[in-house]
């Protein structure tokens, strides 16, 4: 059986269309990753400002600035500022290695779709 270039040509169309599509899939949960290791730094910013805000209103109710007046407020803030980055420090380290792990799987992908394509090349566009 012979196939013509028309049709070798199709079936090239559609490994890179599957190819195309699992990337696609792949890359489509990457969004929540990325959002989370870049919002939640400012995130946790805002909760430190609100913590140091509040500590900064202790100051004026109380009229001094002693350990019992700031020391709620600066917990606060240190504790969102430790929130935000253990959310945002797993969810890079997660971010970057998934993308290098679809990258190695579409260089795969693409390098099994050209052999395949010379495979059948060779066995079927035989003169």
């Amino acid at each position: 059986m012979k196939l013509s270039i028309v049709q070798l040509d199709g079936i090239e169309n559609s490994l890179k269309r599957a190819i195309s599509d699992q990337i696609l899939n792949l890359e489509k949960s990457l969004i929540v990753l990325a959002t989370a290791s870049s919002a939640s730094p400012f995130i946790g910013l805002f909760g430190t400002v609100w913590g140091i805000m509040g500590a900064f209103r202790a100051i004026g109710v109380q009229g001094a600035g002693s350990i019992d007046a700031v020391a709620p407020g600066i917990a606060e803030a240190l504790i969102t500022t430790a929130a935000g980055l253990a959310v945002a420090i797993p969810a890079m380290i997660a971010y970057n290695y998934l993308v290098d792990r679809i990258k190695a799987m579409t260089s795969e992908m693409d390098s099994f779709a050209s052999e395949y394509i010379s495979i059948v090349e060779k066995l079927y566009m035989r003169d």
